[in-house]
């Protein structure tokens, strides 16, 4: 099974959509899977449900951070390559869905609430699990493309 597949399953099982793509790549982030969970937990719905960055963005980014980032406060180079790339990475989502703020790619979104339940008529108006496998895929490219850090 590929990372998209696997973060789409991820999502299927319940897991929120920044939680689907951040824990897709528990083999190759180092942080264990209590952690990874936890961590990324927040970043659903738009980050608490406020439907601001997508949390399969978001989820995205912390994997590339995890693979990629840097972690020297004064590593300037390394700072600026990396945001680098997290601006590449957020175009591409971009260039698929016209934005990657959680609002305007679900329509109807509304911040707050209750989360729906997962059933077929979700699925059918909350394409979420796409974003989740195409963040999950712009990753993947990545790795194939730069290795592993």
């Amino acid at each position: 099974m590929n990372y998209e597949e696997k973060a789409k399953e991820l999502f299927k099982e319940g897991y929120n959509c920044a939680q689907a793509v951040f824990l897709a790549f528990e083999d190759v982030i180092g942080v264990n899977r209590e952690t990874a969970l936890k961590l990324s937990s927040s970043f659903g719905g738009g980050m608490g449900r406020m439907r601001e960055v997508c949390g399969a963005v978001s989820g995205m980014f912390m994997v590339l951070g995890c693979l990629y980032g840097y972690d020297d406060p004064k590593a300037a180079t390394e700072k600026m390559d990396h945001y680098v790339l997290i601006r590449e990475a957020a175009q591409k989502f971009k260039d698929e869905n016209g934005s990657i703020i959680c609002r305007e790619i679900l329509e109807g979104a509304t911040p707050g609430g209750v989360p729906e339940k997962r059933t077929e008529e979700y699925y059918k108006k909350r394409p979420c699990v796409e974003y989740v496998g195409q963040c999950a895929a712009i990753v993947e490219a990545y790795i194939k493309e730069r290795g592993r850090s």
